[in-house]
């Protein structure tokens, strides 16, 4: 996924260009001269109206030129879904037109036939997550070993960090994509940075081993409504094929924000000046994470922003507060005291966290959690890390809180 950081040249200006008018003639000589023939594999964005493009991975799914047209009747023919993988034989167009998809070879990796028996996501039975997993990758990041005592995750996990500024975010996500990418290759790991600083979108390129998507600050609000849609219909056709995915959103605000911007005004607003039909996408984008009965899960871990001044950040936060199922607060508070992870052991949990645990193990973190709990954030985040360095795996802490039991 690291060659994705060129495909942050412009060409989003292109919306419902797709590919140039009859006028696009040689006026001058283009750098990047489409690929008219030959194999391309994109994911396919759809249009309200039926057709749709490949947008190519390698250029950050970015809307250009060359990007190769899927024409109405070839998608209800095969059935095709915004966010499948479709690799094909693509040819020029009709005069001055993009090239077109002419054959499909496969679709997500399978034939035309085996993908007709893929059902669809909506038609799929979510059960609580009940699959952990594992954060812990040794002794350091203590981070993680912390998360995985308090705040742990399983699969279909819909996760929210609420995070004020300036209390040690990024390093958290960049810590749980490494961890994730180490301890669970078979999960599709998927980074989704909208409205983010340029220069972090390169550091979690460079750090992190899964696919980093991003919209970046300088891009237009388009660039952001597109991608965070096309990313997240990506990861619902990898797990309605039974696929495990892992989303790291960054961060729900932005998200919203750009939609609340795109929708325009409608009339309706809620307290800090939030479009009422804002909010609608961002929270499916969130809702999606789920696990599958049947197999298959999408996991969404979000970041949502407060304490920023901004009245419309803490309304979005608002809206999204208690639709996950596992929250964790980092503290201004902690982060100022130099302590890390900042986060707030009272505020802070999962969901039907003992299915995560042995009964032994649940013991042992309630009785962790009882105790940390009568001490002000800061002692008891201190003191859970002192507990963390004197040993260093979770299990072995586990053993010495069971003695002590």
């Amino acid at each position: 996924g690291g060659g994705g950081g060129g495909g942050d040249r412009g060409g989003d200006g292109l919306v419902g260009g797709g590919g140039g008018g009859a006028f696009s003639g040689p006026s001058r000589p283009r750098k990047d001269i489409p690929v008219i023939e030959g194999v391309f594999e994109g994911v396919l964005e759809l249009h309200p109206k039926g057709y749709g493009f490949l947008r190519d991975p390698q250029k950050n799914y970015a809307s250009q030129d060359s990007d190769p047209f899927v024409s109405s009747s070839v998608v209800e023919r095969f059935g095709l879904r915004a966010g499948g993988l479709i690799k094909g034989e693509v040819g020029p167009g009709s005069k001055g037109q993009g090239p077109r998809l002419k054959t499909i070879e496969t679709i997500d990796e399978m034939t035309v036939e085996q993908y007709k028996d893929v059902p669809y996501f909506e038609d799929l039975t979510p059960i609580t997550p009940s699959e952990k997993i594992r954060l812990e990758t040794g002794p350091k990041p203590v981070t993680m070993r912390v998360m995985d005592l308090l705040t742990p995750i399983g699969k279909g996990q819909r996760a929210l960090i609420v995070a004020p500024p300036r209390t040690g975010k990024t390093m958290l996500l960049q810590d749980i994509a490494d961890s994730v990418s180490e301890n669970h290759p078979e999960l599709h790991l998927m980074v989704l940075l909208i409205d983010e600083r340029p220069e972090e979108v390169t550091e979690m390129r460079r750090r992190v081993k899964g696919e980093v998507i991003a919209s970046s600050m300088d891009r237009e609000i388009e660039s952001h409504v597109r991608i965070g849609q096309l990313i997240i219909e990506r990861g619902k056709r990898l797990a309605e094929a039974g696929h495990g995915v892992f989303v790291l959103l960054d961060s729900i605000t932005r998200t919203a924000r750009a939609f609340n911007k795109w929708v325009g005004n409608t009339g309706r607003t809620m307290s800090g000046g939030l479009d009422v039909k804002a909010l609608e996408i961002p929270r499916k984008m969130f809702g999606t994470a789920r696990r599958f009965e049947e197999g298959g899960s999408l996991t969404v871990v979000a970041t949502a922003l407060i304490e920023t001044g901004s009245r419309m950040d803490d309304a979005i936060f608002q809206e999204f507060k208690g639709t996950g199922n596992m929250e964790m607060m980092l503290s201004r508070d902690l982060a100022d005291r130099r302590i890390w992870p900042a986060i707030d052991i009272t505020r802070s949990g999962t969901r039907h966290e003992e299915k995560f645990f042995t009964e032994e193990e649940y013991a042992a973190v309630t009785m962790i959690r009882r105790h940390l709990i009568t001490l002000p954030p800061a002692d008891a985040m201190d003191k859970l890390l002192k507990m963390a360095e004197k040993f260093p795996s979770n299990a072995e802490l586990f053993e010495k809180v069971r003695m002590v039991m």
